[in-house]
């Protein structure tokens, strides 16, 4: 068969929400896709998972991709709005700083969301406990051939395709074999985050007094401003409350390849002790409860330069890791497989080179702008300095020129869609 006939193949390296977003598009685009994963099945869920943002594009992607476009409403709940307070560690008293109520995102958990997308896509597509080692492209440019681990039984195989698609986050691999000293970037703080399900305790005196306290809770994102310090609070589905709380410290010393710290039981009883001195009670009583909170430390990267060599092309926290200050990290996923799938379909396989390059010419200027825009957030909120401002780091103080800053909608491309993208399909 010519390049006109055949069905093109594409290997996916990674299947979080990058990796099963891009499976998607590229087979809505006529693709064949192959997906490694190195773990050995797929996930189940967990309790600690974390939450996330969809803005109206994302869910617009997503629910093309679903058979049952509804599910994505019955999995998420509203996040109508964006409210940025500031607490006084002294008196607790709270001001609100700037609020936003035509936000339209929805909250979900990831591993629902992951679910959803993953009971979507035929089982045969994925390798699981398959780890990407290397791979070579042909000399006439027209393939690649990867080379994985089997871990099961320390087996070398080659799997060839059309082209790779490196979605294996922050730490990806794929990158590694094109900029192997390319470092993550430090952001100077890291995340306390937990999920305290209340399904079985819904009445319970801290969900009673968190909802007064937070009386948009279940339509509303909040982030409460301290001194030095910011947390972020909504509600998930299925009786979830997701919590944030950043916190400036040095660079801590990471075993692995894993962001997220273990924590022992006494680490647990100091960072209680002093979400007491710094929060509202109820928002420390919710934190109290949660069982098994987590530390993430908190990386991104300086924009790249370009996203494809030949037929290598990176999409989500491979691409572009980024702080989660501007929601952008899954948003930014969806739409890169989106716009990948596209290009592919608008070019043909016998024009990869062009649907590539088109491909990077869309995504890499707007997620570039996003990366550095919410790191920008991060350290306003966190009371870092920051050029020709002073350091936001006293709740009483008066905020005027930053407080619109705090908005999610002032992230460079918040309403942008790309006119490869069909929007004529609304959010159900």
């Amino acid at each position: 068969m010519n390049g006109k006939n055949r069905i093109p193949k594409a290997v996916i390296v990674g299947g979080s929400i990058a990796g099963i977003s891009c499976a998607h598009a590229l087979i809505k685009a006529g693709w064949k896709v192959q997906i490694l994963k190195k773990s050995t099945s797929p996930p189940t869920g967990s309790s600690t998972g974390a939450g996330l943002g969809l803005d109206p594009l994302s869910q617009s992607l997503i629910q093309s991709w679903l058979s049952k476009p509804q599910l994505l409403l019955q999995s998420t709940l509203p996040l109508t709005f964006d409210q940025n307070q500031a607490t006084d560690e002294e008196t607790k008293g709270r001001r609100i700083l700037t609020r936003d109520e035509n936000f339209n995102f929805r909250a979900a958990h990831w591993a629902d969301l992951h679910g959803l997308l993953y009971n979507e896509l035929p089982p045969d597509i994925f390798l699981w406990g398959h780890q990407f080692l290397s791979y070579c492209t042909s000399e006439d440019k027209s393939s690649v051939k990867i080379a994985a681990r089997v871990l099961q039984t320390d087996e070398i195989i080659e799997i060839v395709g059309d082209l790779l698609v490196g979605a294996d986050g922050c730490l990806s691999s794929v990158l590694q074999t094109f900029l192997p000293n390319f470092q993550l970037r430090y952001s100077g703080y890291c995340a306390w985050r937990g999920v305290l399900d209340f399904s079985e305790n819904e009445n319970s005196e801290t969900i009673i007094d968190i909802r007064k306290a937070y009386p948009d809770l279940g339509k509303c994102l909040y982030f409460d401003l301290g001194s030095g310090t910011h947390i972020v609070l909504y509600e998930l589905p299925n009786k979830k409350i997701n919590w944030i709380w950043y916190i400036n410290q040095p660079e801590p010393q990471l075993k692995g390849k894993s962001l997220t710290m273990k924590v022992h039981d006494e680490m647990v009883r100091k960072m209680h002790e002093q979400a007491e001195k710094v929060w509202v009670p109820e928002f420390a009583s919710v934190i109290k409860e949660t069982k098994e909170p987590f530390i993430n430390v908190i990386y991104d990267r300086n924009p790249l330069e370009r996203l494809v060599w030949d037929n290598v092309v990176l999409v989500g926290d491979a691409a572009h890791p980024t702080t989660p200050h501007g929601l952008r990290s899954t948003n930014m996923s969806i739409l890169d497989a989106a716009v990948l799938g596209k290009c592919l379909e608008k070019w043909g396989l016998e024009n990869l080179q062009t649907a590539l390059a088109e491909y990077q010419s869309v995504r890499l200027p707007v997620s570039s702008k996003q990366v550095l825009h919410s790191r920008f957030m991060g350290r306003l909120k966190q009371g870092l300095t920051l050029p020709d401002r002073e350091p936001f780091d006293d709740p009483k103080a008066d905020m005027p020129d930053n407080c619109q800053e705090l908005q999610q909608k002032n992230i460079p491309f918040f309403n942008d869609v790309p006119q490869l993208i069909d929007t004529t399909r609304k959010p159900i």
